[in-house]
């Protein structure tokens, strides 16, 4: 795909997805409920393949999560605790991803579930839980903080399901603490009896009530168009509708990081206005910690290189085991403009740039639906190409289609 810019400021609406991750969260509850209806589900691919997935089960012994971590994750439990017999797969890239920690702590929890091919990662055979006695003492399970989120949840939505409850401690340094505070506000919603103390986290065991529910619109996709109105010529301005001010998505966290590039944010009654304002002087390098929203790293590193105002990164650890090696693929693509993420080691990277330029340069997406939005923004400083655009579908599938309506041109390689 090429991308252009034909000049002059960039303004408009664009329209954002739903937020994937409390999609799949409200349709596991939902499942696991009973009942209710949800509105604003996006047609992202995570969100449908998790539709499609959960309406198929009952009549099917193979189900394959796809790329999608959280279908992989969340189904893991979900289908155990629903006592589903058959293999959960997925493709080339999620059999190398983790999933130890959650098959462990589900074993130690009565489940039956065997590795088909390498211990620690998928595909898996999972046939239900072992008959259980009677107990009012929560299932006690304990798991690593600083491990992906995912697990941690996936275990506390299917807590009310297991004997007694659940007591989940979580030990050491707790990464991605607010998708873990979304997937519990999302569980009361729907009926959890739920409490913590300390890092000690308690379910206690019931059945969750049908329940009515709307998903904001994605704060991890509006992040790019924070990048465009920085990137853009000045003037520009962006309205992204569905956004809330009290928003249970750790990614809303790019308001605060996108001031230092210019960008201010304004709360509407549905939805935020975005104005680029002059760049303030730039005194000292600011370090920021994407423990708790890695998903806006890529967004971030881009838009710091490209206006040439490093930035040092930290908490990005979980970004190797993505949909790809998000550092690797990060520090290859910006090299192609002049740019670096460079290790200044103990878990600190410095996004910066020598000589930042934009002239048509090739930028590869490593299966990886960030890698693509993350450097379209470019396109507001030069002419560029994207190799393999599809990707977006995995999170943003109209991301190309909203472009071209904000002005951009937009056209598939020959």
């Amino acid at each position: 795909m090429h991308l252009s810019w034909p000049g002059g400021p960039l303004r408009g609406t664009a329209q954002l997805p739903a937020s994937k991750s409390e999609a799949n969260r409200a349709l596991i509850l939902q499942a696991l409920a009973g009942g209710g209806t949800l509105g604003n589900l996006s047609d992202a691919n995570d969100t449908q393949l998790m539709l499609r997935l959960l309406a198929a089960a009952p009549g099917t012994t193979e189900l394959s999560a796809e790329d999608a971590g959280t279908v992989m994750r969340f189904l893991t439990a979900y289908l155990t605790v629903t006592n589903w017999r058959g293999r959960l797969t997925g493709t080339a890239r999620m059999q190398e991803r983790p999933i130890a920690v959650l098959v462990d702590a589900l074993r130690q929890a009565g489940a039956s579930i065997n590795y088909l091919n390498n211990d620690g990662y998928p595909p898996l055979e999972i046939a239900g839980f072992a008959a259980a006695p009677e107990t009012t003492e929560p299932t006690e399970l304990s798991v690593r903080g600083d491990i992906s989120s995912q697990y941690i949840s996936a275990l506390l939505m299917v807590g009310p399901r297991l004997p007694g409850g659940l007591r989940l401690t979580l030990t050491g340094h707790i990464g991605s603490r607010p998708y873990i505070n979304m997937t519990v506000a999302l569980m009361q919603r729907f009926g959890a009896d739920y409490s913590a103390t300390g890092d000690v986290l308690t379910v206690r065991p019931g059945q969750y009530r049908p329940t009515d529910y709307t998903i904001e619109s994605d704060w991890s996709a509006a992040s790019y168009w924070y990048s465009f109105v920085a990137l853009a010529p000045a003037g520009s301005e962006i309205t992204l509708p569905g956004l809330r001010r009290e928003s249970l998505q750790g990614d809303q966290a790019i308001v605060g990081m996108m001031t230092q590039f210019g960008v201010e944010t304004t709360f509407l009654p549905d939805g935020v206005h975005l104005r680029q304002m002059p760049l303030a002087a730039q005194t000292g390098i600011q370090t920021l910690d994407f423990t708790d929203c890695p998903d806006l790293a890529q967004t971030v590193a881009v838009v710091a290189a490209a206006l040439n105002r490093p930035v040092d990164m930290t908490g990005l650890e979980s970004l190797r085991i993505k949909e790809t090696d998000r550092i690797a693929a990060l520090q290859t693509e910006l090299a192609k403009f002049g740019g670096d993420l460079r290790d200044l080691g103990e878990g600190r990277f410095r996004a910066e740039s020598r000589e930042f330029g934009v002239s048509g340069q090739l930028v590869a997406t490593y299966h990886d639906h960030r890698m693509a939005m993350a450097f379209a923004p470019l396109a507001l400083r030069g002419a560029l190409r994207m190799e393999a655009p599809t990707v977006v579908r995995k999170s943003y599938p109209q991301f190309w289609k909203e472009l071209s309506k904000s002005g951009f041109v937009v056209t598939e390689a020959e």
